[in-house]
């Protein structure tokens, strides 16, 4: 029996290599979204930013890999065997249903995917071994519903705050810079580029170090006594550097965008990695567990309560689920075509799109069109005035080809 479970935990890891690969595939979006749609650098370039920002965030990531431990069940409660089939139902599972939506060009939440998944999978066997050992354990102390709830609220949550936030920082930004934005940039551009610079670094380094599989509490303490004077230098010496590349003729918001977009595919794959190797990883713990402690035991009868611990990822596995997420985005045409339909959803211009419009967006829309005539009505028209100057589309610049201008993109 010993081999079947070996090799059940290798099948799983195989299936965790085609999980990254459709993973990447569909999340290349988030990363080269704006750099791509804005025209900001040669794709080549763009392509190979990306990939070291993926590569660097694999290797780093550990701290997430938790949630597929016990962050939506409580291991105690749960057999080998019973974790063993919820993890290959969730692998076999994301697998499908990524590529499919991947087929489709329809980016999808690796997030939303495997903690549903591990949710659906939980409660199923959670379900079936209540009612077989009558209620000796009760269904809700098999699920970590507490955990599930606020991963699932912080989800949908962040939904929300992003369409806030990203709407008011694109609003100011525009009526800074107006759609000819190349009018405004004297004053304006070394602030913005040190403001953003400094923000991308923040929750980069500062915000993400204590995620970091190889710092040393020293250093986190380091860090968190000193964060006010970290911020203040990068912001003095980002605005000066903003400032010399603009006298230089060199484009400020074309260097915000490529340093966002390495930022963003090293929080990608971060964040993201235990969507793809959390729950192999979580496996290969549970086998290894059981060949040190649970064969005196028989598979069906060994608590994995072991995996209440914290995970303690091998560095090789890192740097190989890296590799392979570098080789996805360098030659997965899958990931081409769902960056292609958020660039034509996104595109500032009037085009074909692929999707219609839903009831739900619909809905946003008229309500938002209702807010804004409210404000509109209560704004008086000197301001109106001005403010319709600095919106004025009969200027603006966009690149050959491109979805939106380097403004948005920074933003």
């Amino acid at each position: 029996m010993d081999v079947i479970y070996l090799s059940i935990i290798i099948f799983i890891f195989l299936l965790a290599i085609i999980d990254l690969w459709v993973g990447v595939s569909n999340d290349a979006v988030n990363f080269l979204n704006s750099a791509l749609g804005a025209k900001a650098a040669p794709f080549k370039h763009i392509i190979v930013i990306a990939a070291i920002g993926v590569f660097l965030g694999a290797a780093m990531s550990n701290g997430m890999m938790d949630i597929a431990r016990h962050g939506i069940f409580h291991p105690q409660y749960f057999y080998f065997t019973d974790l063993l089939s919820i993890f290959f139902a969730v692998m076999i599972t994301d697998v499908i249903l990524l590529d499919i939506f991947n087929s489709l060009g329809m980016p999808t939440s690796t997030t939303v995917s495997l903690v549903f998944e591990l949710l659906g999978g939980t409660v199923a066997l959670a379900i079936f071994k209540s009612i077989s050992m009558d209620g000796a354990v009760p269904f809700a102390e098999m699920v970590n519903t507490e955990k599930a709830f606020s991963v699932i609220l912080g989800i949908f949550v962040s939904v929300p705050l992003a369409f806030f936030f990203g709407a008011l920082v694109q609003w100011i930004s525009r009526l800074i810079f107006t759609f000819n934005y190349k009018k405004h940039l004297k004053w304006s551009i070394a602030l913005f580029g040190g403001v953003a610079a400094t923000a991308i670094v923040y929750f980069m380094l500062i915000k993400g170090v204590k995620d970091l599989s190889f710092m040393t509490s020293d250093n986190k303490l380091w860090i968190h006594e000193h964060t006010t004077q970290i911020i203040l230098i990068c912001f003095l010496i980002f605005t000066a550097v903003s400032q010399l590349l603009h006298i230089l003729k060199v484009s400020v918001f074309k260097m915000i965008v490529l340093l966002g977009t390495f930022a963003l595919a090293t929080a990608f794959a971060g964040n993201d990695l235990v969507n793809f190797i959390g729950v192999p990883l979580a496996g290969y713990s549970s086998y290894l567990d059981y060949m040190a402690n649970g064969q005196g035991i028989g598979a069906d009868n060994f608590l994995m309560g072991s995996l209440n611990g914290p995970a303690k990822t091998p560095i090789i596995f890192l740097l190989a689920a890296g590799g392979v997420m570098v080789i996805s985005l360098l030659k997965s045409k899958k990931a081409h075509n769902v960056v292609k339909t958020s660039l034509g959803l996104s595109s500032q211009e009037d085009g074909n799109e692929m999707f219609g419009s839903s009831p739900i967006a619909r809905t946003i829309v008229q309500n938002s069109s209702k807010f804004s005539h409210f404000i509109s009505k209560s704004t008086p028209s000197c301001i109106k005035k001005w403010i319709g100057k600095r919106f004025d589309k009969e200027d603006a610049i966009l690149a050959e080809g491109a979805s939106f201008d380097l403004v948005r993109a920074s933003v």
